[in-house]
């Protein structure tokens, strides 16, 4: 009994999850039975915050177990010991702010909580993943969840195309990453990734048939963890699911996976693979260009939200991957220090993008086009001003927190000689500017014959976006606060 204490302590917050799931389904199932009544979204939705509120408290006042469990299947080190708090917490943050969208929007089903839950609980598993097998168990499961939630609103056929396309692309994906697994499988017979370190540690190179197979299946591994990431060229799902998804959904995947499959790409890369770094450094440097170019000339095209938000996605997910190409521990730092605030700030565009919605005729409908931003800075100016410098963070103009993320991604990568990317980089984030400003441009000074009449933001969106305004002008105060953070939690991935 203490030695099976032991092994799932580790892992407490996660049972809590699912123990918590299992209650909500039945409460739903019999509920819903016995009286009849399916509109249980605003109890459950409640319940489930209340549910993250205890995993967080028990992610956070843990104690520390430095410890490889469940048959080497599953790790937990400081690393994952420190971000799971933090994963969680956005989690929670993440309800708050969709809370009255899945109200008025009336997605009423009660397993849409349940699935909301299940995909935190993939993503936690996702992170502390230390084996081939419960990698693509745990991806498998959260990609599952993510068909099912990006199809979820049934009335309407964009949202059935988005999980259609979402769906054979992510089983094209998942066959890749299945053969991959396969590859190195076949010709190590490992699948542990402290193991594959061990023996690929000093790895001979040359054009043997054992080398080439080991790098194919990396690669393919690779590949599939780019279209997880919605890098490109491997993008090309992001923008029609994020549309068609319900836009709620559509934040929670801006916003939620991409902690979780960088966590996967630091042990992957940095720890299992680094003396294969001559064969990923061209990779990777293809897809920061390929990412930064495409995620910014495209968002110029687009006159809906929620396409021009999956290609900006598209451009930060290119200045995360840059701070890789160092294949040290600064780089997961830096890239770490980026993540999380956009991670932030994406909670504050969405807090105020949920929040508009237009009201015509006795009715509101949310937001769909950028255009409905014409006349904000009269009809509600605070929020333009919030809108304006979360824009300006995300631009990455000084002092805000968007300008220090850039910066600590790319002074490294020009201490390490990397000058063509960092200068393109550069020039991009000046061209990406202008669209920031074009929505700030149509919020201040668009000519307007009829005003939008917004529907009041309520308290939660409020309270999210307050929050996401102290973190993005606290780097005014002190940089170090998050900096520190990330270094120290770094660590434990290279020692």
């Amino acid at each position: 009994m203490s030695n099976l204490i032991y092994v799932t302590y580790p892992i407490f917050p996660e049972i809590f999850i699912i123990f918590g799931i299992f209650i909500l389904l039945a409460y739903g199932v019999l509920y819903s039975s016995s009286k009849g009544y399916p509109l249980l979204s605003a109890n459950l939705g409640l319940i489930s915050f209340q549910i993250s509120l205890f995993s967080f408290l028990l992610a956070y006042y843990q104690d520390f177990y430095d410890i490889i469990i469940w048959n080497g299947l599953l790790i937990s080190d400081l690393f994952t010991y420190n971000i799971k708090p933090y994963l969680i917490f956005t989690f929670g943050c993440w309800i708050f702010a969709t809370y009255f969208y899945t109200i008025h929007e009336k997605i009423n089903s009660f397993e849409y909580w349940i699935l909301v839950l299940l995909a935190l609980f993939s993503l936690l598993m996702v992170m502390q993943s230390y084996d081939f097998l419960s990698i693509y168990l745990c991806i498998e499961l959260q990609s599952l969840i993510f068909y099912i939630l990006a199809s979820f609103k049934r009335t309407s056929e964009f949202s059935t195309e988005a999980g259609l396309k979402y769906f054979i692309l992510g089983a094209f994906s998942s066959a890749l990453l299945l053969l991959g697994i396969s590859l190195i499988y076949g010709s190590t017979g490992l699948t542990n990734l402290g193991d594959l370190s061990k023996l690929l540690s000093g790895f001979f190179s040359g054009d043997s048939i054992l080398v080439q197979s080991i790098l194919s299946g990396f690669i393919l591994i690779l590949t599939s963890l780019f279209f997880k990431l919605s890098s490109a060229p491997f993008h090309i799902w992001s923008p029609d699911v994020y549309e068609g998804s319900p836009t709620s959904v559509t934040s929670f995947f801006s916003i939620m996976p991409k902690l979780s499959i960088l966590t996967l790409l630091y042990r992957f890369l940095i720890f299992t693979f680094y003396d294969f770094t001559n064969y990923w450094y061209g990779l990777i440097l293809a897809s920061v260009f390929f990412s930064i170019l495409i995620g910014t000339l495209s968002a110029f095209a687009q006159s809906k939200w929620k396409r021009f938000f999956a290609y900006s996605s598209i451009n930060h997910v290119g200045f995360l991957l840059i701070p890789l190409l160092l294949g040290n521990q600064e780089s997961i730092s830096n890239s770490l220090f980026y993540i999380i605030i956009y991670m932030a700030t994406m909670l504050g565009n969405f807090s105020v993008i949920l929040s508009m919605r237009i009201f015509l005729n006795n009715h509101h409908y949310q937001s769909r086009y950028l255009s409905d931003l014409t006349g904000l800075s009269k009809s509600n100016p605070l929020i333009a001003f919030s809108f304006t410098l979360i824009l300006f963070s995300m631009a990455g103009i000084p002092p805000l927190a968007g300008f220090f993320a850039k910066i600590v991604v790319l002074l490294p990568a020009l201490k390490s000689e990397a000058f063509g990317i960092s200068i393109f980089s550069v020039l991009m984030s000046c061209v990406a500017c202008f669209y920031y400003i074009k929505l700030i441009k149509i919020m201040y000074f668009e000519n307007f014959n009829n005003l939008s009449v917004l529907y009041p933001m309520n308290k939660y969106n409020s309270l999210i976006l307050g929050l996401s305004m102290v973190f993005i002008l606290i780097f005014i105060v002190d940089i170090e606060l998050v900096s520190l953070f990330s270094t120290w939690v770094s660590l434990s991935l290279v020692n």
